[in-house]
């Protein structure tokens, strides 16, 4: 699941002495993304905090967090001849609904530096080195920062989605703080609603709709795998529901019927069970910005009655105890 990430300095105190110290997190947090197959969309180091915008795919969280946490602490005390923590008390992170955040949390991530006037406005923001959004501008790079997954959202050429992204973000610049982006805001904002018959579920750990919310805390409760169905069985599921092999649905071809169900299969993996990219790339042996791509097809194909029954049956599955 998407989660946005928030660490400070204890005490409030700095945590980024100078550009060496940000070259020596970042080097660590781009090999831990690398070895760790975690999906970073966004980043931006402040002065005494950072905000990173992760998926972990293959790893927990708390232990890619233990290890990128611990080793830049003991790097950092033993460069300032330093002892003690350095960060306070344990990460803050917020479970965040991918659809319709994921560009938001991007944008609000990467305006930081704005925000606290470490930059003058998104101008300098394009080329500013300790922020994702030079990255996904392509003047920078941070190897394990996904950029086409975003990019892909804004336009089919490079040059067209950049664009469309940066004034994305030049929109975003104006909205300023967005409180319920760092946890506590939909709860402090609808606390009204606590007691109220038949209110949305909400919780100030997780950023997302009344259904999101619910889904969460039922992986919580109860996170058994066998309960959720297989990759290959939704594969074969799909396939028998439109009259072709399983097989044909993970190679290439673009044959239109197998296309439209490789959609539908992307959108109930990815969307509907929560499946990685990264996993859904391997078996359909499509790209992960592909795997984005057909999941949005898939919902509009579903929404205009296409697999419908499909998309009841995976929710009966993942619901039922």
């Amino acid at each position: 699941m998407l989660q946005h990430v928030m660490v400070r300095g204890i005490e409030k105190s700095d945590i980024f002495l100078d550009d060496k110290d940000r070259y020596s997190f970042l080097d660590r947090l781009s090999m831990l993304l690398v070895k760790t197959g975690t999906s970073c969309f966004a980043w931006a180091l402040m002065t005494n905090h950072f905000h990173l915008l992760l998926r972990p795919e293959k790893s927990k969280l708390s232990s890619f967090m233990r290890r990128l946490l611990t080793g830049y602490a003991v790097t950092f005390n033993q460069r300032h001849n330093r002892v003690g923590h350095l960060f306070q008390n344990r990460y803050k992170s917020i479970v965040c609904q991918e659809e319709p955040y994921l560009l938001e949390l991007v944008s609000y991530i990467h305006l930081n530096p704005v925000r606290a006037r470490l930059v003058q406005g998104v101008d300098a923001l394009d080329s500013y080195r300790w922020s994702g959004h030079a990255v996904l501008m392509g003047n920078h790079t941070l190897p394990g920062q996904v950029t086409d997954e975003v990019l892909c959202r804004f336009g089919g050429s490079l040059s067209e989605a950049r664009r469309n992204y940066r004034l994305f973000v030049m929109e975003a610049a104006a909205k300023g703080h967005r409180e319920e982006f760092v946890g506590g805001g939909m709860l402090r904002s609808c606390d009204f609603l606590h007691a109220q018959p038949g209110a949305e579920a909400f919780d100030e750990r997780i950023l997302g709709g009344g259904e999101f919310v619910e889904d969460v805390w039922r992986v919580e409760q109860d996170a058994h795998i066998e309960d959720i169905p297989s990759l290959e069985s939704v594969v074969s599921d799909v396939a028998a529901r439109y009259g072709i092999s399983p097989e044909i649905l993970c190679t290439s071809t673009k044959e239109r019927t197998v296309s439209a169900a490789r959609a539908v299969a992307c959108f109930l993996a990815l969307r509907v069970l929560g499946y990685s990219g990264a996993t859904i790339s391997d078996l359909l042996k499509i790209s992960r910005a592909g795997v984005t791509v057909a999941a949005k097809r898939g919902e509009t194909l579903v929404k205009d009655g296409a697999a419908k029954d499909l998309v009841s049956n995976v929710k009966i599955l993942t619901t039922s105890p």
